[in-house]
């Protein structure tokens, strides 16, 4: 499994992280909890089962964008939750999006949501929160209005847990 995402400015990652160790602390599911040094704050515009990262190297001509994150963003997964903030959708977001998903070409089904119409602009702040636990998670997060941009493009291989950065 591969995907494609945006990397953020240096002020605005440290927001998000802001907010995993605000988790941490809180002894809640945090993103921060991977110690990996590739695992950072990202949007994902495309998940799909093979890319060729170099395909992709002519989208970095799209970027820097300017980049809005919102309020706290709940998606349901069964029976846990994932905390996320909502990225502003904005027409240099959506050419971005669009020109990784042409490139990456159709989403495999389980990976649909990645695809052209279909794609909800986030950046994930923790996974696996149970019902009961989702109130105090929001309340711990600051969830602030920020303005910043997205300035990289990376490749992340699941299979080599390997990052290959396009800028």
């Amino acid at each position: 499994m591969f995907s494609v995402e945006l990397v953020l400015d240096d002020e605005t990652e440290a927001v998000v992280r802001d907010d995993w160790d605000r988790l941490l602390a809180a002894d809640l599911p945090s993103s921060g909890r991977n110690p990996a040094p590739s695992n950072r704050p990202h949007i994902t515009l495309a998940v799909r089962d093979d890319l060729e990262p170099s395909a992709f190297s002519a989208v970095t001509d799209l970027l820097p964008i300017p980049l809005e994150l919102g309020g706290s963003l709940l998606l349901g997964h069964r029976d846990r939750y994932i905390l996320a903030r909502h990225v502003v959708v904005t027409t240099g977001l959506l050419r971005v999006h669009r020109a990784v998903a042409e490139i990456a070409g159709p989403p495999e089904p389980h990976y649909s949501n990645t695809g052209i119409d279909r794609w909800t602009p986030h950046i994930t702040v923790a996974r696996g929160l149970v019902a009961v636990r989702v109130a105090k998670a929001l309340s711990t997060v600051r969830a602030r209005n920020i303005v910043g941009e997205a300035t990289g493009l990376r490749v992340w291989n699941a299979e080599t847990r390997t990052i290959t950065t396009l800028c």
